[in-house]
């Protein structure tokens, strides 16, 4: 289907699966002139958290390699650096190192958990493990007036999750705060803006953990907190229309609000050299492509082409059940699709797609260090040379609560900035094991009485991701005092502020029992519904 517009404007928008053996290009941030703090990630689970936190305060922070040299700090002038923590021990044999001269940057550090300790390490301090761990909440007590503890109470809760600690500092460093089993919990040098904490001051479970993280940024950093997404807008839209020139642009649309927010920036940038593709590949939700449609050309009056697919994925996955390999043949059949498409456009040079950066964090693509690839994620990576395009990723730098804040700056509906993420390979990650017809049917059937509900009971923007995963099992049940051998279905609710991690809602008993009853009364082939308890880490928010 192909909808004209009166304005002439062309934007491709696909929505991404994974590829495998594709370049991950490097963070090349869109954010200029600003003040920015750097995160030295040494695979720390908290890392973006360190970084979240961090813009909280209006300073723009990135994650950059644990090894960066002191000449390429430099370049990205930060007003001040912080360590992260990390599963390693300094003393171990292929620990995660820093280069040594950043200490000498004249910059405030501060490092965190495994960070302090490798400060410790490089500075004549001795680190080992200790006789009693700590993994938990501890109470701390500041023992010495110092900026990074001004206002902070004298003691306080923190979150302490370490083996190892240092036993001995050098005579540049004093001990300015403590534990009962844990002598520096926090340290200063004594000469330089360089301080470690022992504990996690970006977790929510350390008491005034934000002051802390404030403190180092405005009092000794001597940030202002001048970052807003407003001027973000206009770099990206200043940057975006010097690189394409009168060159036109494919932006990867799926209907969810980071295609969308890419689509604004993109219209406002380029406006009549976008074009947009959306492939119906029949791993969306139920009437998922018409809604889309409806709101696209409703809000940008573009130029959209839909591609129907729907058999040509279901052949691919026929007897697939690895959940990275379905993503791989999703991933390549879409590009395929695309392709296809792409050559009834004239003068087609870029491609934009809606990456986030918890999609480069997790995709192992931001800091290209010691932190695991949690999955092959749908929106990173280049697309396959044959292809010619250049990649163009206008929210690279954002986080999920960044981006819906600036879809609404750029006056996007409320219902569509609000919508709950959707996975790129569709249902195929929420149909566990081999995907058919069958079981798509059953489960989009499933999931739109679970939404209806939730949107009934006005939990809708109450959560932050609502879904149903059809699980390859089958049990027992009994029907009008018949014997049933069905599918069992899970409900998945969570709340987050930033996808990183997540804790699952706690949705009422009441409305968990009327969702169950719906779905097995109404969805043939479905006799039991559980519901996931468990929080991210150590599980993530989709089930493949």
């Amino acid at each position: 289907m192909r909808l004209e517009s009166p304005l002439g404007l062309r934007v491709f928008c696909l929505t991404f699966s994974s590829i495998d053996e594709v370049e991950i290009l490097p963070n090349q941030s869109l954010v200029a002139n600003q003040e920015r703090i750097l995160v030295l990630d040494f695979g720390s689970q908290y890392s973006q958290l360190i970084a979240r936190r961090v813009r909280e305060q209006n300073v723009f922070c990135e994650i950059v390699r644990h090894d960066i040299s002191a000449e390429q700090i430099r370049q990205h002038r930060p007003m001040g650096l912080i360590l992260s923590g990390g599963p390693s021990s300094v003393y171990a044999a292929g620990a995660p190192k820093c280069d040594p001269a950043i200490l000498n940057l004249d910059l405030p550090v501060l490092g965190i958990c495994y960070g302090m300790q490798l400060i410790c390490d490089l500075l004549g301090g001795l680190v080992e493990s200790s006789m009693a761990h700590e993994y938990g909440r501890s109470e701390i007590r500041v023992t010495c007036p110092n900026l990074l503890f001004d206002n902070y109470p004298a003691s306080a809760q923190v979150w302490m999750s370490h083996g190892d600690q240092v036993q001995q500092l050098s005579e540049d460093f004093l001990a300015i705060a403590d534990t009962s089993t844990c002598p520096y919990a926090a340290v200063q040098h004594r000469s330089r803006p360089i301080f470690g904490l022992q504990f996690h001051p970006e977790v929510t479970h350390t008491s005034h953990g934000q002051l802390i993280i404030d403190n180092f940024l405005k009092k000794i950093c001597r940030c202002q907190g001048t970052w807003k997404l407003d001027d973000f807008a206009d770099q990206v839209i200043t940057s975006v229309r010097e690189r394409v020139g009168n060159r036109r642009v494919i932006c990867g649309l799926s209907g969810g609000v980071d295609s969308s927010v890419v689509a604004a920036l993109l219209f406002k940038a380029i406006g009549h050299q976008l074009t947009c593709i959306l492939v119906d590949n029949g791993l969306l939700r139920n009437s998922e492509t018409d809604l889309v449609v409806k709101e696209f050309t409703k809000h940008f009056k573009t130029d959209l082409h839909v591609v129907h697919a729907e058999e040509r994925f279901l052949n691919v996955l026929t007897g697939i059940t690895e959940p990275q390999r379905k993503r791989q043949l999703i991933g390549h059949t879409f590009i395929e699709c695309f392709k296809e498409e792409a050559t009834k456009i004239e003068d087609a040079h870029f491609l934009a797609q809606g990456t986030l950066y918890p999609d480069v964090i997790e995709s192992g693509a931001a800091a290209d260090g010691p932190a695991a690839t949690i999955k092959l994620h749908h929106n990173v990576g280049g697309l396959p040379e044959e292809l010619g395009f250049e990649l163009i990723e206008p929210l690279r730098d954002l986080f999920k609560d960044e981006v819906r804040r600036l879809g609404l700056e750029l006056g996007l509906p409320e219902v569509l900035v609000w919508r709950h993420p959707f996975p790129g390979p569709g249902l195929a990650v929420r149909c566990l094991g081999e995907v058919t017809r069958e079981k798509l049917n059953i489960l989009r059937a499933a999931d739109e009485i679970l939404l209806e509900e939730i949107q009934r009971a006005n939990l809708y923007r109450a959560t932050s991701q609502v879904f149903a995963v059809l699980l390859p099992i089958q049990s027992v049940g009994v029907m009008g005092d018949a014997r049933t051998y069905d599918r069992v279905l899970a409900i998945r609710a969570v709340n987050t502020d930033d996808f990183m991690t997540a804790d699952w809602s706690r949705l009422p008993h009441e409305l968990l029992a009327t969702i169950s009853t719906r779905i097995i009364n109404e969805v043939k082939g479905i006799n039991r519904v559980c519901y996931d308890i468990s929080s991210k880490p150590p599980a993530t928010i989709e089930w493949e």
